[in-house]
């Protein structure tokens, strides 16, 4: 279980928060959230991002002190927890020898030698988790779950693994990374009370869904009531991918910024395959 010391309590909330997952060193993306928080007139602390600034794309120090200087609430994902501790790989979860596995093998050294120090000293200062209460709910941030910072929460995995996670942190509301798609998940006790399990899905990656774009999340407690949407964006994708084929990062990755569509599909369950 993660430490709870690990949490950063913001108190209370109000009006429209954006949250966005996984800018995962994709800079044009992350200038694009930027402009679209910008537009929505929400202030930088109004505004979460869930862990793994740092990935698969061409532009890691960039994007960590865009991050940085935006002042907006972030907590580290597994890739940023891997690479203040000076680990060797991603900490992904991956199976061994799988593609992703293999592919980490190239864009994680990558980051780590392009990543300065400063930068790496300023991720070593998020913390794994933020709680805070908002419409009247109480709502946690972590990457994975409760369980492990790289464990994969996606839509179809069974509500009892969930609930290991709202009983580990007593939240009302669970706001995700990791998992690289969007959902959300309502549950209902025999009590009434509901509970969800929100995943703001990636920008620096599409969500393997054809098409090049990507999501983020806007909660909103107008009359007091807690209700959230999900919204697509697209950006200078062929800007993005072009970095990472000068980078020489893995190609098939840096297609999949054009085409939608992931290279694989090793970490998804059953039912988010056949989608």
């Amino acid at each position: 279980m993660t430490d709870q010391s690990d949490t950063v309590d913001l108190g209370t909330r109000s009006g429209r928060l954006l949250v966005f997952g996984g800018p995962y060193s994709n800079l044009q993306a992350l200038e694009t959230i930027q402009k679209i928080a910008d537009q929505l007139q929400i202030p930088p602390n109004n505004i979460i991002c869930t862990g793994d600034i740092v990935g698969y794309c061409a532009q890691p120090e960039e994007s960590v002190q865009l991050v940085k200087n935006w002042e907006i609430q972030a907590i580290q994902g597994n890739v940023e927890q891997n690479i203040i501790r000076g680990e060797d790989d991603c900490g992904c979860n991956f199976t061994e020898g799988g593609r992703c596995d293999l592919f980490s093998r190239t864009w994680f050294p990558y980051a780590v030698r392009t990543l300065s120090a400063e930068s790496v000293a300023w991720l070593s200062t998020l913390p794994l988790q933020l709680s805070f209460r908002y419409a009247g709910k109480s709502v946690v941030v972590l990457h994975g779950a409760a369980t492990g910072i790289a464990d994969f929460v996606f839509a179809s995995t069974p509500w009892p693994v969930k609930e290991t996670t709202f009983a580990a942190t007593e939240a009302d509301v669970i706001l995700a990374g990791h998992a690289g798609l969007p959902f959300a998940n309502r549950h209902v006790s025999e009590t009434g009370a509901s509970r969800y399990w929100l995943n703001a899905g990636v920008i620096g990656m599409p969500a393997n869904d054809g098409t090049p774009r990507v999501w983020y999340l806007l909660l909103d407690d107008t009359d007091g009531l807690f209700t959230y949407s999900f919204h697509a964006y697209t950006y200078d994708n062929l800007k993005a991918h072009q970095a990472m084929v000068a980078k020489h990062l893995p190609e098939s990755y840096a297609q999949t910024l054009l085409t939608g569509i992931w290279d694989n599909c090793e970490i998804l369950p059953d039912a988010e395959k056949a989608l």
